[in-house]
């Protein structure tokens, strides 16, 4: 995999090749990947002679392609003359520059030769066509294997088959074959499909006989990333970055850019910024770190203008706008991401993936469709089981069908102390508290927060929930707290509503006798005319019943 840049890169290469007493070919600058000095070269071979040849033009057309220069590649195939190669750069350049139509066009005029056959699934792989992929690398290695290899109808059922992960088999087959590069490129898809076990199996075929290269070094780090843990891939980056030369020079971004992700985002400021027209994946991981910082205006500004391609910019641009709605209450913002979940969750290629049932989970969460939501959620939940962020939506969508005890039960779960001192959180959980009889937790959660409009809004709902599920002390004492803040006529109601509630209860001996004084001592705390009357009727039956009120 080379990095296929979408600004120009700079001169530095050419200034290293020109300090050089011998003037390097032109392969030699390619197999460094330094395709600025590759262009120097030309254009001294250039004035050099007095007509470009055909492979000087397409010379210039695949260096300019590398440095991401495409309109200026598109200009020099213009007249550079027709062939196979010809026709496979500007199959690339259709789809680095957007043109469906002539991507189709040039997709047409591919053959069944390796060469095209590769560039085809190189699209496929950039289109995120990841299967389609492997089916086109299956192919090549049918056609090309060995005539005297062992096992050829377990190989013929590996190639056959629609998608095959017998780890085993698939190391001994990419072993055996003339296209050793393959395991690399094999291995990419699987790890884009989530397979990083097998990725890993079919890379180490290839990092057994190339131990230096800097694809394959750094593929094997983001599998350690997705398998373990950001210090596992550091680990294995370091000697990438040990092994680093002039040769090694064009993996640089890419190495800087994977060491922010497997930090968790150090860094992300001072090095993701200038690598966002480099790769693909600094802009989305850049827009990822805003959003951990919610930075939700800096993450919308950064991705507002890109048009997803693949399904993960689908769903980040999904999120953004999900997160900007709710901030901003714009209901374009929701419409914008329900439309980008519903699309990857409805697709072919994704409906049965974990991202394309999060997508359907997220899609149905912003439509209050939550019945659906726990049905992909659901289908999910293994995978997810001890991760805040699954839980935390998952109880939400719990305690909105009216699943109580199963949303209690995720809300508990929950460790990180970012969502615990959410309010959404406080206040679900307290709703859930008080749904499932547990009235004391609910008003212990209220106790346990300082005085703000949260605090005042969480009251409020302890008070109402309370009364509507004849929990009524605990309602007495919330309406009381809220009548002491606001001593309005629906306060005083819900408050002597719930005194009286308490009053029945303790007759009818569902409540504790003792409860009676402190019933008595809430209404006191309110000068209503109606009140005396009510202390009143309690303390005769108090008498009657030989308690001290």
């Amino acid at each position: 995999m080379i990095l296929s840049r979408a600004k120009p890169a700079s001169s530095e290469g050419a200034e290293r090749s020109t300090s050089e007493k011998r003037i390097p070919k032109l392969e030699e600058f390619l197999e460094k990947r330094d395709y600025t000095g590759a262009l120097t070269l030309l254009e001294f071979n250039r004035t050099s002679e007095s007509n470009l040849n055909s492979e000087l033009w397409l010379g210039y057309s695949c260096c300019y392609f590398y440095l991401g220069m495409y309109p200026e590649s598109q200009k020099m195939l213009e007249d550079a003359p027709d062939s196979k190669l010809r026709n496979r750069l500007l199959f690339h350049l259709a789809h680095k520059m957007g043109n469906e139509a002539k991507l189709t066009e040039y997709n047409h005029m591919l053959q069944d030769i390796i060469e095209d056959q590769l560039s085809l699934a190189s699209i496929h792989y950039l289109r995120a066509h990841y299967q389609e992929a492997i089916d086109v690398y299956k192919k090549i290695l049918l056609e090309n294997r060995d005539s005297d290899s062992d096992d050829l109808s377990s190989f013929d059922e590996f190639i056959m088959s629609d998608r095959s992960v017998d780890i085993s088999m698939i190391r001994k087959l990419m072993d055996t074959r003339e296209y050793f590069a393959l395991n690399v490129y094999v291995a990419l898809c699987y790890y884009k499909l989530d397979y990083y076990d097998v990725a890993q199996e079919v890379l180490q075929v290839y990092l057994q006989k190339y131990t230096d290269s800097a694809i394959a070094i750094n593929l094997k780090a983001c599998n350690h990333f997705r398998m373990y843990n950001g210090t596992a891939a550091q680990n294995e980056m370091k000697q990438l970055i040990e092994k680093m030369s002039n040769s090694f020079s064009f993996s640089h971004d890419l190495i800087r850019h994977n060491t922010v992700v497997f930090k968790g985002g150090e860094g992300a400021l001072q090095i993701l910024p200038n690598l966002v027209d480099v790769i693909p994946e600094a802009r989305l991981n850049l827009v990822i770190y805003y959003l951990k910082q919610d930075d939700v205006r800096e993450a919308f500004e950064l991705i507002k203008d890109l048009e997803p391609a693949v399904p993960q910019e689908y769903i980040l641009k999904g999120i953004v706008n999900a997160v900007m709605g709710q901030e901003t209450n714009s209901r374009d913002n929701i419409k914008t991401a329900q439309q980008y979940f519903q699309l990857v969750g409805s697709s072919a290629s994704e409906c049965d993936t974990i991202p394309g049932r999060q997508c359907m989970a997220s899609s149905s969460f912003l439509y209050r469709q939550f019945e659906e939501v726990l049905m992909y959620l659901n289908s999910i939940k293994t995978y997810f089981s001890n991760e805040d962020n699954f839980n935390f939506n998952y109880a939400q969508a719990q305690a909105a069908a009216g699943y109580f005890k199963e949303a209690e039960e995720a809300f508990l779960t929950i460790r990180n102390e970012k969502y615990k001192n959410d309010y959404i959180y406080v206040s679900l959980l307290a709703h859930c508290y008080i749904m499932n009889k547990k009235p004391q937790l609910a008003w212990n959660l209220y106790l346990r927060m300082d005085t703000s409009t949260e605090s005042f809004n969480l009251l409020q709902l302890i008070a109402n929930d309370c009364y509507k599920v004849g929990e009524f002390w605990y309602a007495a004492k919330a309406f009381d707290m809220l009548e002491r803040m606001d001593p309005s006529p629906e306060n005083w109601e819900g408050k002597r509503g719930a005194c009286c509630g308490t009053f029945q209860y303790i007759v009818a001996e569902r409540q504790p006798k003792e409860l009676l004084p402190e019933v008595i001592q809430l209404l006191k705390n309110t000068s209503n005319s109606q009140v005396e009357q009510i202390i009143r009727v309690m303390r005769k039956w108090g008498k009657d019943s030989r308690i001290n009120c």
